[in-house]
């Protein structure tokens, strides 16, 4: 693969080296084996047309990072395409590529400049070249176009692409210079508390200072209240202010606890921490105080009277009678389960989903069902009948099925439509095999003709996956990105809502920057890493998995010794081929009707 890894190159000369849009370095490197007189500059030059020109290239791949520039780290994009192996790519002269800041109007133009002899590179893979190092900005859009040279004069074979930078928030570009001048690392560890100090109440607000802001803005707010002080953090690290009330001044108990930064970047328009306090738990008001003495005296009361009576009583009754004074409404806490889906995409990523397991375990108090850890049973009732058994368990309680997207789902999702089929070299290792088809062919039907989707959670890890391997019978349902969204996927797990009116419910150790606090979250975090890390230095690495007997259909009759041996009948076994072959097009139904009977347009 050719990469220019570190050179500048400006479309217009009034362009400047410190501009937005450019190449890192001036290092230049253009040797690949195989490639005669390759040589690398800017597009001063006309573009010579001809009539016939080699077919156009492809698109491959685009990557997000970090780099250093001069000890200052910035975010950078790689983008990497493929020559198309067909007899007219010795007749390819070069390539140019293209970028455009849509954002700014600012604009690169870079050429490669080559010769081909053979339709394949010496290993037998196809022509890859590769411009490294672009540096970019959060949330801009950037048009890159690529052409191979020369062009022709009466076809389009230039191919674009709009690629949009994620926010700050993205934890591939959230350590650049840029979004670390907007406040992307830094956390507050916000504490507050409550004092009593000559008759009046005393909030003190405590915060870690950021290193790019120097100014903060705190304030507290509550019905008919608003109160606000300026802090400035000049050599100080963690900063504190108070604010001081009449007890008559607070109608409310709850009370809104914000602070503002000013960074040098988003400056009036910065993240801003929250936090709801209560301050009646430290010193209620006096009614409260009034009214908890009373309820007191009167539970005493009942106490003592109860007490008497059972003493008085046969003991015969004492149970029995114990038994009916027991409060109503009384329940014990029932610990959730999930069935965890996935696809065996690669072994670290089946690293992450076992320490996915752990950390729903672990942390969370949940049960998790999960093929890897039960492969005794499975082994005993076959794939089908084990994913069955435990849908209908699901299906008749309030637990959970919890389906983890990846590049593999939607692969074999996109095989059960009639696409070629995928069979991957994990799924050849697993003493299970292939866990994911047999999955979908018996839980998407069941998910289509659902009432609501209360039973089903579909998740993907943002980091080493995107929204783009959410196959389509999903798209109808919330798809939560994980760690980001993983504490809103637990309120779901647990059936409960994060957001109430006049309230957010939070429950500690499970946001984005706290899960990994804890031993099983830690392990989980360095999983998600270290895939992502393999998966930018091996941008082919899915098609890697692939092998080659992924060609190759089963029959019906293999797919019926299959049933057969998991102890089908012929009806069930009917059922599940027409499922099997027709839930595509069921799927396309359904979801009409349901976006007429919602009023809701759902774009897949």
């Amino acid at each position: 693969m050719t990469h220019v890894p570190f050179f500048c190159f400006c479309l217009t000369a009034g362009l400047a080296v410190s501009s937005a849009l450019r190449i890192l370095d001036k290092r230049l490197n253009c040797n690949q084996k195989g490639l005669d007189n390759c040589k690398i500059s800017n597009c001063s030059e006309k573009r010579m047309v001809v009539k016939e020109a080699p077919s156009g290239p492809e698109w491959h791949s685009e990557q997000m990072g970090i780099w250093m520039d001069e000890h200052v780290p910035v975010s950078v994009m790689n983008i990497t395409w493929r020559l198309k192996a067909n007899g007219g790519i010795v007749t390819v002269h070069g390539s140019e590529i293209n970028i455009l800041d849509e954002n700014t109007n600012q604009s690169m133009c870079v050429k490669f400049s080559y010769k081909i002899n053979n339709q394949l590179n010496p290993g037998f893979q196809r022509w890859t070249f590769s411009l490294d190092g672009v540096v970019v900005e959060p949330r801009h859009t950037y048009m890159v176009s690529v052409l191979n040279l020369p062009q022709p004069d009466d076809t389009d074979e230039m191919i674009r692409k709009k690629i949009t930078i994620p926010g700050c928030d993205d934890r591939r570009i959230q350590k650049s210079q840029i979004c670390r001048q907007n406040g992307s690392l830094w956390n507050p560890y916000m504490n507050v508390s409550v004092d009593r100090k000559h008759g009046k109440l005393c909030i003190v607000v405590g915060f870690e200072a950021a290193q790019y802001s120097e100014r903060y803005q705190v304030s507290i707010q509550s019905q008919g209240l608003h109160y606000s002080e300026n802090v400035t953090k000049g050599n100080k690290t963690s900063l504190d202010v108070t604010f001081e009330f009449e007890f008559g001044q607070l109608s409310q108990c709850e009370l809104l606890v914000t602070i503002h930064p000013f960074f040098i970047r988003c400056k009036n328009d910065c993240w801003r921490p929250e936090k709801i306090i209560n301050y009646c738990s430290y010193y209620p008001p006096r009614t409260l105080i009034i009214k908890a003495t009373v309820g007191l005296l009167v539970i005493g009361s009942c106490l003592a009277y109860f007490l008497w009576r059972a003493s008085h009583k046969d003991p015969v009754n004492t149970s029995s009678s114990a038994a009916k004074e027991q409060p109503e409404g009384f329940q014990v806490q029932e610990r959730k389960r999930v069935l965890l889906i996935y696809s065996l995409d690669h072994p670290l990523y089946k690293n992450i989903v076992l320490k996915l397991s752990a950390f729903l375990t672990n942390r969370c108090g949940t049960e998790v069902v999960l093929d890897l850890l039960d492969s005794t049973r499975l082994g005993v009732l076959g794939s089908i009948q084990w994913l069955d058994w435990h849908r209908e368990q699901i299906e008749n309680s309030s637990d959970k099925i919890l389906i983890l997207c990846s590049r593999g789902v939607q692969a074999k999702w996109r095989a059960m439509c009639g696409d070629r089929q995928v069979f991957l070299r994990e799924d050849a290792c697993s003493p299970v095999g292939d866990m994911l088809s047999p999955a979908l062919s018996l839980m998407v039907p069941h998910f289509i003709r659902s009432a609501s989707f209360e039973k089903y959670i579909v998740a993907y890890f943002d980091d080493v996956c995107s929204q783009e391997d959410v196959p389509s019978p999903f798209n109808i349902t919330v798809r939560y990105r994980l760690m980001k969204q993983f504490e809103e996927l637990f309120f779901r797990i647990l059936d409960t809502e994060k957001h109430e009116p006049g309230r957010v419910n939070h429950i500690e150790g499970l946001s984005e920057d706290e899960y990994y606090l804890c031993p099983s979250g830690r392990a989980l975090r360095d999983a998600i890493e270290a895939f992502h890390a393999y998966q930018l230095e091996h941008p082919q690495w899915f098609e890697d998995e692939l092998l080659e007997s992924s060609a190759v259909k089963r029959t019906s009759a293999e797919i019926y010794m299959e049933t057969n041996e998991s102890d089908f009948t012929v009806e069930e076994m009917g059922h599940y081929m027409t499922e099997k072959f027709q839930m595509c097009n069921s799927f396309e139904l359904n979801r009409l009707l349901f976006c007429q009977e919602n009023s809701v347009c759902i774009n897949n």
